[in-house]
């Protein structure tokens, strides 16, 4: 477990230098703490890439990578998460999931930037 916080770690330092190349090489990693990291960091990154990263996790087999990557495409305002985030606030199967996506959509919604 050591070694994954340490991985977490030094993923979200990859994102606060928005270091996208690397930071996308975790997106497939079969951790899902790894994979939340990677959504994290991704939300520091407000760049049409990082959008296109999210939409990957957004598809994510498990919830929790999922609310992460929708509180992450809020955070950097990623247009192109829109209609993702729009399908999970109505039909993601978990309720923390959905209720995030709604939030995010929201937000998106309200508040967007282009690239």
């Amino acid at each position: 477990m050591a070694n994954i916080d340490a991985l977490r770690d030094k993923i979200l330092k990859l994102g606060q230098k928005q270091k996208i190349g690397a930071v996308l090489k975790y997106i497939d990693n079969p951790n899902d703490d790894v994979r939340m990291a990677t959504a994290m960091a991704l939300g520091m990154i407000p760049t049409y890439e990082a959008g296109m990263g999210l939409i990957e996790l957004l598809r994510d087999p498990s919830p929790f990578v999922r609310a992460t990557a929708c509180n992450s495409a809020a955070e950097i305002h990623a247009k192109n998460c829109e209609e993702y985030l729009r399908k999970l606030a109505f039909a993601d199967p978990d309720p923390n999931a959905k209720q995030a996506a709604k939030r995010a959509f929201e937000q998106l919604k309200d508040n967007v930037i282009t690239y």
